[in-house]
C-alpha cells in the first residue's frame, strides 16, 4: 500500500512539474495546459473514482439517447394523425336525372360527363381482356380516371386515394368518384348512387342486377376503383 502511494504521489508530482516546465520553457495554450493538468489529476483519483465518472457518463448518454428516441416516436405519431382516411359526402352529391334515358351503348354521351377526353387508347382491353378502347380523362400525372368501352363491357375506373395521399391526390379521386356516381344515378336511379357509395365504403359487388342493368364488377380497393357493366345483361 506505501508503495502504491509513493507511485501516485511521484506521478502527481512528475505532472506538475510537466505543467510548470510547459509554462516557464514553451508557453504552452490553454488547450495544453487544460490537458496537463487534467493529466495530473487524473493520476490522483482511485480506481472507484474513475468507474463512478464512467458509469455516470455512460448514464448521460443513454438518457439523451432516450429523450431523442422519445422525439422520433412523437413526430412519427404527429404524422400519422394527418394521415386521414378520404372522407366521401355522398349525400351531398347532386345526382343526375334518370329521365334523360343515358344508354350503356351511348358511349359518347356518358364520356361528356366525364369531361374533356386526354388520352385515347384504342388498342387497350376491357375487363374480360377483350379488344377495348380506353379514354383517359386526366393529365399527366394526375390520379386517373378512364372509361373503357368494348362491344360487351362499359367499365368506369378511377384512382382510389389512400390516407397517406397528398390533399390534391384526395381531392381528384374525390372529384372522380362524384362523376361516377353521376353517371351512375343517371343509369340506374337511387340504387346505381347507393352502389357507387358501397363501393367507396369497401363493399364488393359481383355479377348483380341494379335496376336492370347488370353490374359484373363494382369495387374499390388497392388504389383502384372499378365500376363494370355488362352491355347484352
Amino acid at each position: 500500500m506505501s508503495q502504491q502511494l509513493s507511485i501516485n504521489s511521484a506521478m502527481t508530482r512528475l505532472g506538475a512539474l510537466g505543467l510548470a516546465a510547459c509554462l516557464s520553457i514553451t508557453g504552452c495554450g490553454k488547450t495544453e495546459q487544460a490537458q496537463t493538468s487534467a493529466d495530473a489529476t487524473a493520476d490522483t483519483k482511485t480506481s472507484e473514482q474513475v468507474i463512478a465518472e464512467t458509469e455516470a457518463a455512460n448514464n448521460q448518454l443513454l438518457a439523451e439517447q432516450g429523450e431523442g428516441e422519445i422525439e422520433v416516436a412523437a413526430e412519427q405519431e404527429v404524422e400519422g394523425q394527418n394521415q386521414k382516411p378520404v372522407s366521401y359526402d355522398v349525400q351531398s352529391w347532386e345526382a343526375m336525372d334518370k329521365k334523360e334515358g343515358l344508354s350503356l351503348q351511348d358511349v359518347d354521351q356518358i364520356k361528356n360527363k366525364f369531361g374533356e377526353v386526354t388520352v385515347v387508347d384504342e388498342k387497350s382491353l376491357d375487363y374480360a381482356s377483350n379488344s377495348a378502347v380506353k379514354y383517359r380523362f386526366s393529365k399527366g400525372e394526375q390520379p386517373y380516371l378512364d372509361v373503357i368501352d368494348s362491344d360487351n363491357y362499359l367499365e368506369i375506373g378511377w384512382y382510389y386515394a389512400n390516407p397517406d395521399d397528398s390533399d390534391s391526390e384526395k381531392q381528384m379521386s374525390i372529384d372522380h368518384a362524384k362523376k361516377a356516381y353521376q353517371v351512375a344515378t343517371a343509369l340506374m336511379g337511387e340504387e346505381g348512387g347507393r352502389l357507387v357509395a358501397n363501393m367507396l365504403s369497401g363493399q364488393v359487388v359481383k355479377n348483380k342486377t341494379v335496376d336492370e342493368r347488370q353490374v359484373e364488377l363494382a369495387k374499390c380497393e388497392f388504389y383502384s376503383c372499378v365500376l363494370v357493366f355488362s352491355k347484352h345483361g
